[in-house]
């Protein structure tokens, strides 16, 4: 992200002894399937439906995404342009960055622009930075062979975030926090600087995520760290009676903060957690007001951006993550959530195997479809583990993972069938075309 300049020196001002709060949210919304195609796929057929409508449940979509914007999106970004508002002439402004799937934007744009015009006020205040992503929030980053649909997602992702914010951002967030030493390649031949991942034991092994790394290489990716205990602790414990922290107060989480060492503490939620994982009654929107109030009574504690940090934090060595070791914020950190049984895999080697029928077509409503159907939401749905990550019943449509399943393999069978319809249409095409140039 350009034109920090100003928070940059006042980050590279500050206290020798002040540890860097980077308060980072994601926001997601999947593009869903529609779950009754199984039993309208010849009504379908019959009306001539796009491929979009076809396989897609616009209607469905557009009344998650209305009941997400009243109790989540709309209450929380305000929150957060007030807390903005209220502290950007104190010593300690309030500051965070937010990472926007490229499905979540189109869904805004289509559904309810004035949200796009509220993201345009947050990032002009210069107190919010814009992360890079991956546009159709899909597993591509684990995708056998040389990165280039991940690279090409990527690159769309921060194609659209210069066009709607006018700066390109530096610091990147892969679905899930996916990580290894191939994914920081292919985002730094992209541009990027730095990426936010996930804290795993058996990576950072006797190291706190607590300080800047970097990966390997030369020049070598800038590396955050997600504080996953103290992440969590609002995620999924704020509202849990029974924990024995409960109930968890700005002040209490504050103290927290100052007594962890380290330069850096990174709390990485996705937006949902203020307002749907906790709802409203909870309190979880005054805890979240009242955290600059908080930060501002601590010497050692202040708000940063990612940038500002990876560009006046010194790294403390560099961490190693083979691709055999992937890892992620996701269950027992690792790529299981999405890939561990045979649906996952049936459906995982599915999108695989079309790609080059893909390239071969090279048209962008086709190419689009293809990804859409990549979305990791897709996987997720189809999850068997006992522990699955509890946000799950929050973004499922189904009534069971073997439903999930059975309605992607369906649609995607179908598509399939179009795909190979084209392909045909084009081989023949090229074998009249040279058969004709043969005999002229």
């Amino acid at each position: 992200m350009k034109n920090l300049a100003d928070s940059e020196k006042q980050v590279g001002d500050a206290h020798v002894n002040s540890k860097h709060v980077c308060l980072c949210l994601s926001i997601h919304q999947p593009i869903r399937l529609n779950r009754a195609f199984p039993y309208e796929r010849a009504k379908r057929m019959a009306e001539g439906a796009s491929l979009m409508d076809r396989y897609f449940d616009d209607k469905l979509n557009q009344e998650v995404f209305t009941k997400f914007l009243k109790k989540c999106y709309n209450p929380t970004l305000n929150a957060l342009l007030e807390m903005i508002n209220s502290t950007e002439e104190s010593e300690k402004p309030f500051k965070l960055s937010l990472c926007l799937s490229g499905l979540f934007v189109e869904q805004a744009i289509k559904y309810n622009p004035e949200l796009i015009e509220l993201l345009r006020k947050l990032v002009s205040t210069k107190h919010v930075e814009i992360l890079g992503g991956n546009y159709y929030h899909s597993l591509a980053s684990v995708y056998p062979g040389d990165m280039m649909e991940f690279i090409e997602q990527v690159r769309q992702h921060r194609e659209l975030m210069k066009k709607l914010f006018g700066m390109e951002p530096n610091v990147f967030e892969n679905t899930g926090l996916i990580y290894n030493d191939s994914v920081a390649k292919a985002v730094e031949r992209v541009g990027y600087e730095g990426i936010l991942t996930e804290e795993v034991d058996y990576v950072l092994e006797w190291k706190s995520p607590n300080y800047v790394y970097s990966s390997p290489g030369d020049k070598g990716l800038k590396l955050l760290f997600r504080h996953h205990r103290l992440s969590d602790d609002i995620r999924f414990r704020f509202s849990n009676n029974t924990w024995d922290e409960f109930p968890l107060t700005a002040e209490k989480f504050c103290n927290w903060l100052a007594a962890t060492p380290g330069d850096v503490i990174s709390i990485a939620l996705e937006i949902e957690t203020f307002g749907e994982y906790n709802s409203e009654d909870t309190g979880i929107f005054e805890f979240l007001k009242y955290l600059p109030i908080e930060i501002a009574k601590r010497d050692n504690l202040r708000w940063s951006m990612p940038t500002e940090i990876i560009r006046n934090v010194q790294t403390t060595g560099t961490i190693i993550v083979p691709e055999v070791r992937t890892i992620s914020w996701a269950d027992n950190k690792d790529m299981s959530l999405w890939l561990e049984n045979s649906m996952q895999r049936i459906s995982f080697d599915k999108i695989l195997n079309l790609a080059p029928y893909i390239k071969e077509i090279n048209d962008a409503g086709i190419t689009k479809i293809w990804r859409l159907f990549q979305q990791s939401d897709h996987p997720l749905y189809m999850s068997t583990k006992e522990s699955v990550d509890l946000t799950q019943p929050y973004y499922s449509h189904y009534s069971s993972p073997a439903e999930a399943f059975a309605v992607f393999n369906s649609a995607y069978t179908d598509f399939e069938g179009k795909v190979a319809t084209i392909v045909q249409r084009i081989r023949k095409s090229k074998i009249q075309q040279t058969s004709t140039g043969s005999y002229s």
